[in-house]
């Protein structure tokens, strides 16, 4: 039987991923139901990576065992965690020149906490998440229901969130070997090639639902960059400059791109939406992905409230095509 297939798409963008976890609590609030239950398959990277693992990791009895505003705490509480490396990390680092920026200790450790020893073949619904691998040179796609069919790629949900956010001069890259102990895996964030993986998503919807009637796309971003980079200033910058300003670039032009394709791909059928697209512009606070400061991270909170309240009626009539569309 034909149905229209619920795609939820989050960007990467490190601690700005609490500005879709925000906007997942919302929708949680107003259906009243918990954000696996409403889609049929949901892609994140890196932080958005994270957002997706934690929607759909179960707890002993099968339920969820986080609603979106759980995940909303994990950025307040964690983030600093996440985000903090010793003085002596400071100076082996030299400012991310010769090492990686932070310690990889935190974010193992948090992750471990919140995920424990649950597996990927585990997840609620459907569940992609990019990575990128360094020694073949290719995209790598952690796939639910390919670790429902081939075990020895059934990998601990807290690994592929590892692997999805291990941000080139921010973490270091992550090894991983598949269970049969026959391969391996070298990888980096899937922000590199798809920061904002919608457009994976969609693709894989059609594979995996080939009978699909229709597509129903949500996808959120993590904040639109709008601090400029000067001529002037830019202009004399070599390597070492660019290290970490270039990945913000690459992942909000991607991001961008991606929108734009989707727009095209899913427009408007019969008075319905079937691409909505959230997404805030930076305009205050930092735009850099490891500010966890509670500065910050208020600034980010009042962006994401903002949003809501500006598109609440969207997101009404949001939340009701979700709730109408039987999973």
């Amino acid at each position: 039987m034909s149905k229209t297939i619920k795609i939820l798409s989050i960007d990467g963008g490190g601690i700005r991923g609490i500005i879709p976890a925000l906007i997942l609590a919302e929708i949680e609030q107003r259906t009243g139901k918990p954000i696996c239950q409403m889609f049929d398959l949901i892609a994140g990277t890196s932080t958005g990576g994270i957002l997706a693992l934690g929607l759909t990791r179960p707890d002993d009895t099968g339920q969820p065992a986080y609603r979106a505003e759980d995940l909303v705490r994990l950025y307040k509480t964690e983030g600093p965690v996440i985000f903090s490396r010793s003085v002596w990390h400071r100076i082996r680092a030299m400012g991310s020149i010769v090492e990686e920026k932070y310690p990889a200790d935190g974010i193992e450790s948090v992750l471990d906490r919140y995920f424990g020893t649950t597996r990927l073949k585990d997840a609620l619904t459907e569940v992609l998440v990019p990575s990128y691998e360094i020694e073949r040179r290719v995209p790598f796609f952690f796939k639910s229901r390919y670790a429902k069919e081939k075990p020895e790629y059934d990998f601990p949900m807290k690994t592929v969130a590892r692997a999805t956010s291990a941000a080139p001069t921010y973490f270091e890259p992550v090894q991983i070997i598949t269970d049969d102990g026959l391969d391996y895996y070298a990888l980096i964030d899937g922000g590199v090639f798809a920061n904002n993986p919608a457009l994976c998503a969609y693709a894989e919807a059609i594979r995996m639902f080939p009978g699909a009637e229709d597509f129903v796309l949500v996808s959120l971003g993590t904040g639109e960059l709008t601090r400029p980079l000067p001529y002037e200033e830019v202009k004399g910058w070599g390597l070492f400059r660019w290290a970490q300003p270039i990945l913000n670039v690459v992942f909000d032009g991607v991001s961008d791109t991606i929108d734009y394709q989707l727009q095209q791909l899913l427009p408007d059928r019969n008075g319905q939406k079937r691409y909505y697209r959230f997404q805030t512009r930076l305009d205050e606070g930092n735009d850099d992905l490891d500010d966890a400061s509670n500065t910050n991270l208020r600034v980010l909170q009042l962006l994401a409230e903002t949003l809501i309240q500006g598109q609440s009626r969207e997101i009404d009539r949001l939340c009701e095509r979700l709730t109408a569309l039987k999973l």
